[in-house]
Formats: structure tokens, C-alpha cells, sequence
């Protein structure tokens, strides 16, 4: 065993975590292509891009810097799901700095929990899929995902000293991502629905954390998952105009069940139990409160037009969106929002962190238009007070 290895704290999970191994049986077809015939523009500039940005995490990172003992990610409050309830203002300081930990823990383990699914529906289109450009990308997204294992285990592990299981809808939607033998599947429940919901989260890190690790480490990971969505876009938009009526409504069908799984349950129901809060009512406060309904609808932010861009807009999808209040989403400009992410995470530590770099301050390399949704961060941090809960 190495030093570092040996100097390892222990990754404690809080709750009943089960088996530390996940099996999913199944059987999965091996493609390949004989014709190096240099394959499509597109998929081939995102495949270059790939290789120019990867990063080391270990260098990158500068994991010298601590999170915040009172709030981990130094992020407001009124992002509590219970913040502003009789039960939050019944809270005492130490409790509201026990729950903050409890609740960015929960959020951080369910990015790592979605990012090593990412890690093998990356390597299973390797396999699966037909063509050999995307072969070659998807080979640069399965080091990506690697990599974002690597730093929020870090995270967790080293900073946080705790992380939380799985959430049984995220599971249970790898789980169908992973059955299934098709490639358009495995592209369509990870590149296109889990990347683009995550998107949405890490961007509420990225730009209301103050404490510079934790929106750092997002804004970096952010950069990578551009790419994967851009890549999941550009695939399916050629092969879906291919399939039948009834193939692209089963596709279609999937996708409400899904999006109805996430944003239903996508929720940290687990945390109020263990803090010793109300878990009935306090998951019914949030049920009910204006964050969640923003929070519920800005996840779809990315998703909403990407589905209408790659064909798979037929009545029923249109209808769920609707009842979801996310249909206005269909005509935003993805391509320029995954322009932003990329700009963003190259150049972030200038944009965010140092004195005049603010976020929508022009620059000679940035994409057209405002960084959305960044416009009106404040320039510090909340003041720090109290002490560390234990953990």
C-alpha cells in the first residue's frame, strides 16, 4: 500500500449503505468498425477538443483549501429546502450548521453516485456503439468521468468526512440505463437526461458557492460535461430521423418516465432523520416551498430543448413538459449555454475569485452574450460564525 493511500481517511457513509458492490446483470453487444474512414467533422472536433482539455485532478485542484466550518460550500440558506419554515426558525445555530454539512453532503454523494454511473455508460458506448468517431470520443469522456469520480470522492472523503447512498430513483434509472443493449439508450439516459439534469446542479455550485474549492471543483466539471452533452446532441440528432414511428415513441416514453422519476424524487429525503428533524413534515415543507418548484423546473433547463433538438418531440413528451411547467424551455440556445460552460471553467478562478473578474465582464475569447445566470453574484463571501459541527 502507498503513503498516500495509507494516509487515506476512511469513506464513512451515513445510514445503511448495504453492500459496498453493485451488480447489474446483462448482456451487452460489441460493435466494431472496420472503415477508418476518418469519420464525422463534428464528432471528430469534439474528440480533439477532448484530448486538449483533460486535466489532472491532483494538479488542477489546489487541495490545500478547506470548506467552511459553519457552511461547508459557503452557499446561502435559503437554498434549505425547509429554509424559512417554523421548523427551520425553531433551529439553534449549531443545528442549522449540523444540517447545511448533512444537506451538501447529500447533494455532493449524489453527483459521485451519478458520475461513476457516467464512468461505465461512457465505456459501454465504447463497446456498443457502431461508428468509430464516437468510439474515439467516448473514449476521452470515460478518463473525464474517471477523473470526476476521483475529485468528489476527494471531496468527500478528505473535506467533508462523510457521503450518503445512492438515492433509490437515481439508481433505479442507472439500472435501466444499464439493461438496456441499445447505444442510443445508454446515450439518451446518461449524455442526454442524468448529464443534463447534473448540469443544472453543479451550475448552482458553481455560481452561489463562495468557498473556492467547492465552486471550483464544479466549474472544472461543468467544462468536461459540455462536451459530453454536446456529444450525446450530435449523435442522436442523425440517428433518430432513422428509426420508426413506434421505435422513437418507445424512446419518447421513457424519457416522461424518467423525467417524472427524477423530478419527483430527486429530493434529500434521507437527511432529515438522520439530523433528528421531522421526517414527514419536513419533506412536505420542501415539497411545497418556492425553492423546490424553481429548483424542479431550472433542472430541465438543458434537457427540455435538447430533447426537441434531437427529434423526439411528439405529443406525449410535449404534454409531460407541459403538466412539468418546463415547455418554454424547448427554444433555448443550448449550444450557447455549453459554450458559457466551457468559457467559465477555463478561465474561472480570474472570473470569480479574483479582485475585477467579475463574471460578465467582457472578454476576448468569450462566446457571445451574457454568462447566464451569474450576472448578479455578490463579491463576498457570507461572514464566517460559529464552530464545526462533528462529524
Amino acid at each position: 500500500m502507498s503513503k498516500d493511500n495509507e494516509k487515506r481517511p476512511p469513506f464513512h457513509y451515513v445510514g445503511d449503505i448495504g453492500s459496498l458492490d453493485w451488480k447489474v446483470p446483462g448482456e451487452v453487444e460489441t460493435a466494431l468498425d472496420w472503415a477508418y474512414d476518418g469519420g464525422r467533422g463534428e464528432l471528430l472536433g469534439l474528440y480533439e477538443k477532448g484530448k486538449r482539455q483533460q486535466w489532472n485532478a491532483s494538479e488542477r485542484v489546489d487541495w490545500r483549501q478547506e470548506l467552511h466550518p459553519d457552511n461547508p460550500m459557503q452557499i446561502g440558506d435559503h437554498t434549505v429546502p425547509i429554509f424559512g419554515s417554523p421548523v427551520w426558525e425553531k433551529l439553534d445555530k449549531k443545528k442549522k450548521i449540523e444540517l447545511r454539512w448533512h444537506l451538501q453532503t447529500w447533494q455532493i454523494s449524489q453527483f459521485l453516485h451519478g458520475e461513476q454511473g457516467a464512468l461505465v455508460c461512457a465505456s459501454k458506448v465504447v463497446q456498443l456503439v457502431p461508428f468509430l468517431d464516437a468510439k474515439l470520443y467516448a473514449a476521452t469522456q470515460v478518463f473525464d468521468e474517471a477523473r470526476h469520480v476521483e475529485v468528489y470522492a476527494r471531496l468527500l472523503r478528505e473535506k467533508f468526512g462523510m457521503a450518503y447512498p445512492i438515492t433509490a430513483p437515481l439508481k433505479s434509472l442507472l439500472e435501466n440505463v444499464f439493461h438496456d443493449p441499445r447505444w442510443d439508450f445508454t446515450y439518451l439516459g446518461m449524455q442526454v437526461l442524468i448529464e443534463g439534469l447534473a448540469l443544472a446542479a453543479f451550475q448552482r455550485i458553481r455560481n452561489q458557492s463562495f468557498n473556492k474549492l467547492a465552486a471550483t471543483i464544479n466549474a472544472y466539471v461543468m467544462q468536461d460535461e459540455a462536451r459530453h452533452v454536446a456529444f450525446g446532441r450530435l449523435a442522436l440528432k442523425e440517428y433518430y430521423p432513422q428509426l420508426t414511428e413506434a421505435e422513437r415513441a418507445e424512446r419518447e416514453e421513457f424519457l416522461v418516465d424518467a423525467c417524472w422519476l427524477m423530478r419527483e424524487r430527486l429530493a434529500p429525503d434521507t437527511v432529515w432523520d438522520t439530523v433528528g428533524l421531522p421526517k414527514k413534515l419536513c419533506m412536505e415543507i420542501a415539497e411545497q416551498s418556492q425553492l423546490m418548484r424553481e429548483f424542479r423546473a431550472v433542472l430541465f433547463r438543458r434537457v427540455v430543448p435538447t430533447i426537441k433538438y434531437i427529434g423526439l418531440w411528439g405529443p406525449k413528451i410535449q404534454a409531460a413538459f407541459d403538466k412539468m411547467g418546463v415547455l418554454a424551455y424547448a427554444d433555448l440556445d443550448v449550444d450557447k449555454m455549453l459554450a458559457e460552460d466551457e468559457y467559465v471553467g477555463r478561465n474561472f478562478i480570474q472570473l470569480r475569485f479574483q479582485p475585477g473578474g467579475a463574471l460578465n465582464k467582457p472578454g476576448p475569447k468569450r462566446p457571445p452574450g451574457p454568462v447566464q445566470g451569474t450576472e448578479s453574484l455578490p463579491d463576498n463571501p457570507p461572514p464566517p460564525a460559529g464552530q464545526p459541527p462533528s462529524r
